[in-house]
């Protein structure tokens, strides 16, 4: 296996690498960073393009890493970094010395190639990317043919987003800047129902939903809930609770309301 060895941090490549953890660096170079040696093993499984690997002597001496950066070399370069070289670039506190500068895959509502009954989940406006990666890994396990992000929404190439989807980014089509009028007219278009998740009078509860149909289900801001023009367009829905609590975190919710799809769905 052929390595290049980069002996400076200032090298352009370490560089670009530590730049990626900005989103204004992410967005203009329409890069990401994938980080950790199981994540790195899904990256080059997903066929999404990768630019280059920065790996450490550490990563090679291990069994399992020397297997992945032989795999990656046959797809990309690969470049072997110092341990303090690594830290430059690298995005987590205990690194385990592999991180893969990788390109994203942008998906538009007109490329979605849903099947007959189509199930997708609506993040607007949730801010917290961690909160928006492990919605997608939820929304992927239910088995949702996409994931829809409004504007405002966290940037789902962002370090910690990406690693809480663990994966699950590179199995199904996320759409992410559109307007609350988009969404709508999307659902229109697809025959889809919309259901946002509300806590009001007038919303009725999950379990009384059917969710074997067409739908869309929308979550909200992690303070503020769904926007007003989602919430005007679509069937308020809630999950009804007997406990003390007022409320729940809105990743929890999207589980809660995608596997009583699943349930509903494939067995009922």
């Amino acid at each position: 296996m052929n390595l290049e060895r980069i002996e400076s941090a200032a090298n352009k490549k370490v560089k670009l690498a530590a730049s990626l953890h900005q989103r204004k660096h992410r967005e203009k170079d329409g890069l990401f960073l994938a980080e950790g040696i199981r994540l790195c093993e899904m990256v080059a499984d997903s066929g999404w393009p990768i630019r280059f690997a920065l790996v450490t002597e550490a990563l090679l001496e291990n069994e399992r890493g020397g297997a992945l950066a032989e795999k990656l070399a046959e797809l990309t370069e690969v470049c072997l970094v110092s341990s303090q070289i690594f830290l430059k670039a690298a995005g987590t506190e205990q690194p385990q010395g592999i991180l893969l500068v990788v390109e994203q895959k942008i998906y538009s509502l007109q490329e979605l190639q849903a099947g007959e009954n189509p199930l997708y989940v609506v993040l607007d406006g949730v801010q917290d990317p961690g909160n928006v990666g492990t919605i997608i890994r939820t929304a992927d396990a239910a088995g949702a043919d996409g994931v829809f992000l409004t504007k405002g929404a966290a940037d789902v190439f962002s370090d910690k987003a990406v690693r809480s989807t663990m994966g699950s980014l590179f199995h199904l089509p996320i759409i992410a800047g559109l307007k609350a009028e988009e969404v709508a007219a999307f659902a229109r278009e697809q025959g889809c129902s919309l259901l946002v998740t509300a806590l009001d009078e007038t919303a009725k509860p999950l379990y009384g939903r059917n969710l074997a149909r067409p739908i869309m289900l929308a979550f909200g801001n992690e303070g503020n809930g769904v926007s007003a023009e989602l919430l005007s367009a679509g069937e308020k829905t809630y999950i009804p609770m007997v406990g003390g609590a007022e409320s729940l975190n809105v990743g929890v919710s999207a589980a809660v309301a995608l596997f009583e799809a699943l349930r509903q769905r494939h067995f009922s």
